[in-house]
């Protein structure tokens, strides 16, 4: 039969054994991640370029006006008979 103190024993040093593994393993990821945030640059938004407006060809891909128009009055009607 095995005797309690050597269970404990045999218990304690796994429980030291884990814990010393996991704390080295954390302070190395930290050492890492710190040595990596030196070495890689930051990363540098890319400017966003505004597109360019041609005031001159607007009204060949713009919607008619009787289809503003059309759609503006399903959608007051629409409203209109949803408060109701």
């Amino acid at each position: 039969m095995i005797d309690i103190g050597s269970l404990l024993g045999e218990a304690a040093t796994l429980m030291v054994t884990g814990m010393a593994f996991v704390f080295i393993f954390l302070t190395i990821l930290v050492y890492l991640v710190r040595f990596m945030s030196r070495v890689l640059p930051e990363e540098v938004p890319l400017q966003i370029q505004t597109p360019v407006k041609n005031s001159t060809n607007q009204s060949t891909s713009a919607v008619s006006p009787q289809v503003v128009a059309a759609i503006s009055a399903a959608v007051h009607k629409h409203r209109s008979s949803k408060a109701k």
